[in-house]
């Protein structure tokens, strides 16, 4: 029975709950376009540069398929546990927008490459899975640049470079119920990408875009108060601000005994806000047809196992391994696995450790994911970069790692070591001999350095002779202090105990 927009249901229905479902689009990174030989290598070429007939939409011209893409479809599906039927087909979807060059796209319908599979994410401790209703291949349309003359004139200008790119489209089922579970399947969804190498899964160069359908229904029914769809959103943080904006709109139209419209909305970051763009279509407004320039396809049981073969380890596993094998905690694991390249560097320096015949491997794993989940994410997250782009290669943390361990340098000194490599790529070695940075371990010396810091702080030191712990830390800080972080802490605290007649 279908809910009525009447003010006395609305009335007694006291809470709401949010469905939302989503629909991914991520463009494949094969060498050529999806259905022309143009190169698929454009993001810094000029407009219109990588174009020819087929792309250009030009009458009388015939698309070919792109195998590879096809291939990168289906490892996804497998990848989100989906099964393959053995016949798929493309068809023609027409809607007349500025940016698709021939008034249709070729995308799949109603037998798509694959269909029924989950997505499993971790919410508040607990596991869910996430229906996938189909992953199916389509092409990427042209990309509007709009302009405003000095005049004031607005105008547009259309870009063909990206048009025919290899699209896949990957639909959830409405199982997500806020916009957490949102965010969590869409990181989640994007690491598997990464880690299948189909996709650079980067949201804000437009490789890996979403597009979200949600609304709202009294707790206990079937029937959504209608269904909007929201667009617009270039990162993670817009698509959970665009949901929980929306979210809580739909909440206020009900509870005034307004009506949901069907329609499509903008989400407006700046203003945090979505806008009305257009009513929502409907399957049957786009006019599906079977695509008559492309033979529909056929996938053998072999050629699907031959596949599954060469999937690589995918995040689960990494992650379920990194705990088994290395003692991480799922917390760092889930970290050190989330990015496919972090996960490969943390793995490439444990490997270089293991060559050196070191037996303790889960005591290394900890103290290397330490510095990488640390001071090495902290350096990348203020310059802007990636760990594809650092300068400091694993034998070189390693490296610095051992010379910790000797005593060689202190935990102040390594930081400022490791920012220095950071910068210039060179190793913790020449460094510590360039800036003569060796840790003061010689009792003699520190002698010296200490005999004054008591000199200079006679309050601190009346205070620590008072009881107050806290001052024999403030005495070690300046100890550091004065040896410009060269002075070993731990030979620093028992002379300072003993000079100042403590225990």
């Amino acid at each position: 029975m279908k809910l009525r927009y009447d003010a006395a249901i609305l009335s007694t229905a006291v809470n709401y709950e949010t469905v939302i479902g989503l629909e991914v689009h991520a463009q494949l990174l094969t060498s050529s376009k999806m259905y022309c030989a143009c190169s698929a290598n454009y993001a810094s070429d000029p407009p219109n540069t990588h174009v020819c007939p087929v792309c250009m939409g030009m009458p009388g011209v015939l698309p070919t398929i792109n195998r590879r893409a096809v291939e990168f479809t289906i490892m996804t599906a497998l990848a989100l546990n989906c099964s393959i039927p053995e016949h798929a087909k493309f068809d023609r979807k027409n809607y007349p927008y500025p940016d698709l060059m021939k008034g249709y796209q070729i995308s799949q319908y109603d037998l798509p490459m694959s269909v029924k599979g989950y997505l499993g994410i971790d919410i508040e401790g607990k596991k869910k899975n996430i229906g996938i209703t189909r992953v199916h291949l389509e092409e990427d349309v042209a990309k509007l640049v709009h302009r405003t003359s000095p005049e004031g004139v607005s105008y547009s200008l259309v870009d063909v470079n990206r048009a025919g790119m290899p699209l896949m489209e990957i639909v959830s089922e409405p199982d997500m119920s806020s916009p957490e579970e949102a965010r969590l399947y869409l990181v989640k969804l994007r690491t598997i990408l990464q880690y299948l190498g189909v996709s650079t899964g980067n949201m804000e160069e437009g490789s890996f875009r979403c597009d979200a359908n949600i609304s709202i229904r009294p707790v206990g029914t079937k029937e959504y108060l209608g269904k909007v769809e929201v667009k617009n959103m270039n990162s993670f943080r817009a698509v959970y601000r665009a949901l929980e904006c929306e979210e809580r709109r739909q909440r206020e139209v009900v509870g005034t005994g307004g009506k949901i419209a069907q329609e499509t909305r903008g989400w407006v970051d700046d203003k945090g806000i979505t806008v009305s763009q257009r009513s929502k279509e409907y399957a049957h407004d786009y006019r599906y047809f079977p695509e008559p320039d492309l033979p529909p396809l056929s996938f053998s049981r072999q050629q699907v196992e031959k596949i599954r073969a060469s999937l690589p380890e995918l995040p689960e596993a990494r992650f379920d391994r990194f705990v088994r094998q290395y003692n991480l905690t799922p917390y760092d694991a889930g970290l050190l696995t989330e990015n496919k390249a972090m996960a490969a560097y943390f793995e490439d320096c444990l490997a270089i450790v293991s060559a050196t015949g070191e037996k303790d491997i889960s005591k290394k794993a900890k103290t290397i994911g330490n510095w990488m989940l640390g001071d090495f994410t902290r350096l990348f997250n203020s310059t802007n970069r990636q760990i594809g782009d650092s300068r400091v290669q694993p034998g070189q943390l390693v490296e610095m790692l051992e010379l910790v361990e000797k005593g060689t340098l202190s935990g102040p000194l390594a930081k400022a070591v490791f920012e220095e490599m950071f910068e210039s790529g060179k190793s913790a070695a020449s460094i510590v001999a360039e800036k003569g940075l060796v840790q003061i371990s010689d009792s003699g010396e520190l002698a010296i350095i200490i005999d004054k810091v008591i000199a200079d702080n006679e309050k601190a030191v009346a205070d620590y002779r008072a009881g107050k712990e806290a001052s024999l830390t403030f005495l070690i800080g300046q100890v550091m202090k004065a040896s410009r972080g060269k002075a070993n802490p731990a030979v620093v605290r028992p002379i300072i105990v003993d000079k100042l007649g403590g225990n």
